[in-house]
C-alpha cells in the first residue's frame, strides 16, 4: 500500500516568502547605496590614503616605503610637545566642563519658567560658531585694554598677557573651550537625570540619605552611561577642534598652544611634509579610537550591570 505524502503547509509558505525577502533586502540595499557610496568615498578611502601615505617618506619620485615617518615623529620634540599640550588641554577642558554641566543639570532639572530661561542662557555659547567665539575672546584677552583686564583693574588686580605668555596661553584656550562646551554637555545630563526612576530617590530618602549621599549612591551610578557617552564626545572635540587655535595663537607662543591637529597642519601645509603629517594623523586617530573604545566598553559594562 503506497504511503500518502502530505506536503507541509509551512514549507510552502516559506518558499513563497523567500522572493519577497530577497526583494526587500535588495530594496533596502538600493536605498542605502547612495549613503554607502558617499561613506566609502569621503571616509574610508581618505582614511586608507592617509595610512598609505604615512608609510611613504620623501618625494613621490623617490619615496621610500617603511616606518620612517613614524621614526621621525618619535624623535621630534615638537610632536611630543604637541602631544603633551593635547593631554593637558583634554584634562583641563573635559573635567571642568563635565563638572559644570552636571552642576547646571542638577540645578535646572525641574521644568519651571525660570529654569527654562537659565537653560537657554547656558546653552547660548553652543550656538556661537567656534571661530566667532574665538574672535570674541580675542577682544576679551587683549592685554591692558581687553574686557578681562578692564574688570580686573577695577578690583586692583593686574591682568596677565593671556595669549602672549607661554605659561598662561594654553589655560586661556582652555577657559574658552569650557565656556563653549559646558552648556552642550548639560543637555545630556538633563536627559540622564530625567531617566532616573523617582523610586530610587524615595528609597534613599526613607533610608535617611543626605543630599550628598543621594548624589553619590543614586544619581552618579545612574548617570554612568551618560558620563561615558559625554566623555567620548569630549575626546572627539579636543582632537578635532582647532579653529580657535588659528584665530587666537596659531600654536604660539613658543608652541605652548600647539595641539596635535595644528601640528598636522604645520607639517602638511607649512613644511610640505605630507608623509609626516599622515603619520601624526594615524597616531592621533589610534589614540582617539583606543580611548573611545574604552569609554564605550564602560558604557556596555554599566548597561549589562543594570540588567
Amino acid at each position: 500500500m503506497a504511503e500518502l505524502v502530505v506536503p507541509m503547509a509551512g514549507a510552502g509558505v516559506d518558499r513563497a516568502r523567500q522572493p519577497r525577502r530577497r526583494l526587500r533586502n535588495l530594496l533596502g540595499l538600493a536605498l542605502l547605496s547612495p549613503s554607502l557610496l558617499f561613506l566609502a568615498i569621503f571616509t574610508y578611502w581618505p582614511t586608507a590614503q592617509v595610512m598609505w601615505q604615512s608609510l611613504h617618506a620623501g618625494s613621490r619620485a623617490a619615496a621610500t616605503f617603511g616606518l620612517e615617518n613614524y621614526k621621525a615623529l618619535a624623535v621630534d620634540a615638537a610632536f611630543r610637545h604637541a602631544l603633551w599640550n593635547n593631554f593637558v588641554y583634554a584634562v583641563g577642558t573635559i573635567v571642568p566642563s563635565l563638572v559644570l554641566a552636571l552642576a547646571f543639570a542638577l540645578t535646572l532639572v525641574r521644568s519651571t519658567r525660570l529654569n527654562a530661561i537659565l537653560r537657554s542662557i547656558f546653552f547660548l555659547p553652543v550656538l556661537i560658531p567656534l571661530v566667532a567665539a574665538a574672535s570674541l575672546f580675542l577682544f576679551i584677552f587683549l592685554p591692558g585694554v581687553g574686557l578681562l583686564d578692564y574688570y580686573l583693574a577695577k578690583l586692583g588686580v593686574q591682568g596677565a598677557n593671556w595669549l602672549g605668555d607661554p605659561d598662561v596661553a594654553l589655560y586661556s584656550i582652555i577657559g574658552l573651550t569650557i565656556w563653549k562646551n559646558a552648556g552642550y554637555y548639560m543637555l545630556f545630563f538633563l536627559a540622564g537625570l530625567q531617566a532616573i526612576p523617582p523610586e530610587a530617590y524615595e528609597v534613599a530618602l526613607l533610608d535617611g540619605a543626605s543630599m550628598w549621599q543621594r548624589l553619590r549612591f543614586v544619581t552618579l551610578p545612574y548617570l554612568r552611561p551618560t558620563l561615558a557617552f559625554v566623555l567620548v564626545i569630549g575626546l572627539l572635540g579636543v582632537v578635532t577642534q582647532v579653529d580657535h587655535i588659528f584665530i587666537l595663537t596659531k600654536g604660539g607662543p613658543s608652541d605652548s598652544t600647539n595641539l596635535l591637529l595644528f601640528y598636522v597642519y604645520q607639517q602638511a601645509v607649512e613644511r610640505y611634509d605630507p608623509g609626516k603629517a599622515a603619520a601624526a594623523t594615524v597616531v592621533m586617530l589610534a589614540l582617539l579610537l583606543a580611548l573611545t573604545a574604552l569609554s564605550l566598553r564602560r558604557v556596555e559594562h554599566n548597561l549589562e550591570g543594570r540588567e
